[in-house]
């Protein structure tokens, strides 16, 4: 005869089971849905015959939802969508721990980084989701998400592009990417553009398409450019 405790512990291990796949399936769902709004976007951007061709990009997403689908980051390489917006952290390989304390600096705009390992760590009572990688010889690591209420909450995809940003626009002109690899914002680039070649950029309130006002840190050298017809017309320096 089976004992009450072992049953309990059969039934806590079945219900266990069933939220698993519950939270897979859900994922799965969840994905597809994405794949297939992402699809119809591209369609409705053929059918309305827009000229611009990065309208007809569609960067590939992974969707993590929890430690083990956010270690697809180690798959494959990745490049940072926003420049100097996400600060990164000194890491400490044989520890496994990750000097919150003191930050290293910011990841710069398109820096291309091989995730070495995705854990989670903690820093002031909150459990951070971490993604781990070395420049210069050294091991840094980078908040992806955080933990709470038992699940996690990851921001990967906001932050990386899974997919080299030169074959994803290779539409551009030479002369746009030469000038992204300079970090330098040219007369006639649209915002992606700036945003590869100097980061982050802030609109002023009140701004329209007609005429945007947006201010670049810049890693220290701040810039302004005034956008019209969404291309920029005007660059000078910051404050």
């Amino acid at each position: 005869m089976m004992s009450e405790e072992a049953k309990k512990r059969i039934q806590i291990a079945l219900a266990l089971a069933i939220v698993v796949a519950g939270v897979r399936a859900g994922y799965i769902l969840y994905q597809r849905h994405e794949d297939y709004v992402a699809a119809q976007k591209q369609q409705a951007a053929k059918s309305a015959g827009y000229s611009n061709a990065d309208y007809y990009v569609t960067p590939k997403k992974l969707y993590p939802y929890d430690l083990k689908s956010a270690k697809q980051l180690t798959q494959q390489p990745v490049w940072v969508k926003e420049g100097y917006r996400y600060t990164y952290y000194p890491y400490d390989a044989a520890r496994k721990r990750t000097n919150f304390a003191h930050e290293a600096g910011l990841l710069l705009p398109i820096e291309r980084l091989e995730i070495k390992d995705v854990m989670p760590d903690s820093a002031a009572g909150k459990r951070q989701l971490i993604a781990v990688f070395q420049r210069e010889g050294k091991t840094y690591a980078v908040p992806i998400g955080f933990e709470a209420d038992g699940q996690y909450k990851i921001y990967s995809d906001e932050m990386f592009y899974v997919e080299d940003p030169h074959d994803l626009y290779k539409h551009w002109p030479a002369d746009v990417w030469q000038a992204i690899a300079q970090h330098e914002v040219k007369p006639g680039m649209d915002e992606l553009q700036a945003d590869f070649a100097v980061g982050m950029g802030v609109p002023d309130a009140g701004s329209s398409s007609d005429g945007k006002t947006v201010r670049y840190p810049n890693g220290g050298k701040a810039l302004v450019v005034i956008y019209r017809g969404g291309k920029a017309e005007e660059i000078k320096a910051g404050t």
